[in-house]
């Protein structure tokens, strides 16, 4: 369910003063990008279920005391999530290593096609997990959260356009580590010519 933001500002009101229909669909418009994203970082689909569901009980402890300011919500919930994960991570004493779930997506799929979808996701993984922290941050909020640019740079703390470079630069670093080729029109925009 996607809103838009004067759709979410209304029912941050409405969920300030009180109104649980409110907050139930900001629940529902912010919880599979919030699930992804601690999903993305803790690995364990059961811990990811219990810290988004923390991550919600979060919100609605310190709603009352949340002001825009500028500051898009969905910037200020993920910023939220970032440290409900941090703390998780920190009172664990343990980095959980990135799984990757396959699911088998048709009963058409043989074993061939499976292994090969397993050893490109974990290529994939394996890239990930070499970008920089502040690069794979914003990779995961942005694709795998679905985060504007704006509301990961707040949920990082950073400016937005740090926060474009730092996606820019995790994409060419992903392209080469996976052998992929850049698109023309990508070089285009690189040289600063167009087609």
């Amino acid at each position: 369910m996607t809103i838009d933001d004067e759709t979410v500002e209304r029912l941050v009101a409405a969920a300030k003063a009180g109104d649980p229909e409110a907050f139930g669909s900001l629940f529902d418009a912010y919880y599979g990008p919030v699930y992804r994203f601690v999903a993305s970082r803790v690995g364990r689909p059961s811990d990811a279920e219990d810290l988004a569901q923390l991550v919600f009980v979060k919100v609605l402890e310190a709603l009352p005391r949340y002001e825009q300011r500028g500051v898009p919500f969905g910037g200020w919930l993920f910023r939220l999530a970032r440290n409900v994960v941090i703390d998780h991570v920190r009172t664990r004493r343990e980095h959980v290593a990135r799984e990757v779930i396959v699911e088998k997506s048709t009963d058409d799929d043989g074993p061939d096609e499976l292994a090969v979808l397993r050893q490109e996701m974990d290529s994939v993984a394996h890239a990930l997990r070499r970008l920089t922290p502040e690069q794979r941050e914003a990779v995961e909020l942005r694709f795998f959260a679905g985060l504007s640019a704006k509301e990961a740079a707040e949920a990082m703390g950073r400016q937005e356009g740090t926060v474009r470079g730092l996606q820019f630069r995790a994409i060419a670093a992903l392209r080469r580590d996976l052998g992929i080729a850049p698109d023309i029109d990508d070089l285009g925009r690189v040289s600063g010519t167009t087609r």
